[in-house]
């Protein structure tokens, strides 16, 4: 049975209909992310599931126990915010157990489960301080462990991360991922950064306009996206794109030839249109004559590798390289495509085919 079961919900404001009918099922102990563009209703599915907001039509399971309609203390949640959400004039201390305290919880058990969240998490210096002199990691911190003392079902992250800097972000993704593994508490994360959904989830969903377009592992995701536009949205930096003709086992791009393998090359048959897609680190330099040649337009190096960026016809296309390799913009740099990690997709559609 799943642990969390979303069943046909919708979301409407006004006439307006932002979450069209959707079914998802967590199971127990699954890290799930929800990851998609700006107004993809990501959000708005974890507040339904929280209970911040309320549900249009549909039904909501935890634990086998429907809580479409009961207030969020109810829920068995507990919801990580963007903005940390502690109160400023009480300690780390007080921050983490005032739920608890709110609830009647013995002090007993209270200062228990106070200590064991800080040593999880490595607040035990500052339990006394206030959260103007904490780091924006450690308010993070704190903010996880009001949650994680409350001893939910269900951990809820709304972008907690989306504040910090680049490096802390990386730092937190990872010792919350860590936490949640221990712990073995369902967990649903919403992001709108690929890298983060990528790097903590057990699976991923990827969701446009209210809808589900594909939900799957990372690595799935990452080697057969559904469409293009789970293509286009996972992976970083993005894949390249091209539309282009399929012709005797070979795809004619640019008036150039790529030679398909046998058996994309028996399954695609002849196509007159095909949008056709390979990301940049399945691209390499090759002096080879039937190489791939284009005009490279800048240079971005990256320390372990280098972007090529230039252009095929009006098409932007991306190359990643080896750093030491001399590429100079406005002279031409030749490379081959791996073919075998090539992506093909209905022009129409946008479907994989």
């Amino acid at each position: 049975m799943p642990h969390v079961e979303l069943k046909s919900i919708t979301k409407s404001f006004g006439t307006a209909t932002v979450i069209p009918p959707l079914d998802l099922s967590i199971t127990k102990g699954e890290f799930l992310v929800l990851v998609g563009p700006s107004g993809c209703g990501k959000t708005t599915t974890l507040r339904m599931l929280a209970g911040l907001e309320t549900v249009s039509t549909g039904e909501i399971r935890i634990n086998g126990r429907e809580v479409t309609h009961e207030r969020p203390g109810a829920r068995d949640c507990a919801m990580v915010f963007q903005n940390y959400a502690l109160y400023p004039h009480m300690s780390v201390r007080e921050n983490i157990g005032y739920a608890m305290k709110v609830h009647g919880t013995d002090r007993v058990e209270i200062d228990r489960r106070v200590a064991e969240a800080a040593r999880l998490l490595g607040l035990e210096p500052y339990l006394d301080r206030k959260p103007k002199n904490l780091s924006g990691g450690q308010r993070q911190r704190v903010a996880i462990g009001r949650a994680l003392v409350r001893q939910p079902q269900v951990f809820l992250f709304d972008e907690p991360l989306s504040n910090l800097d680049a490096k802390l972000r990386v730092e937190m993704r990872t010792e919350i991922k860590l936490l949640q593994r221990r712990l073995g508490t369902t967990a649903v994360y919403v992001t709108h950064d690929q890298v983060e959904a990528m790097t903590m989830a057990d699976r991923v969903v990827v969701m446009r306009a209210g809808r589900i377009e594909q939900a799957a592992d990372p690595i799935t995701l990452y080697e057969r996206p559904a469409n293009r536009f789970v293509a286009n949205f996972i992976g970083s930096p993005a894949m390249n794109f091209f539309e282009a003709t399929i012709d005797a086992g070979a795809v004619i791009l640019d008036g150039q030839r790529l030679s398909l393998p046998p058996q994309d090359a028996a399954r695609l048959g002849n196509r007159t249109s095909v949008t056709f897609g390979i990301r940049p680190e399945h691209m390499r330099p090759s002096e080879h004559v039937s190489a791939f040649t284009f005009i490279p337009e800048a240079i971005e190096p990256l320390g372990a590798h280098t972007l090529v960026l230039g252009k095929v016809g009006g098409t932007r296309i991306t190359a990643q390289v080896d750093p030491r390799l001399a590429v100079v913009p406005g002279q031409p740099c030749t490379v081959t495509f791996d073919m075998t990690q090539a992506h093909f997709f209905d022009s129409e559609t946008e479907i994989r085919l």
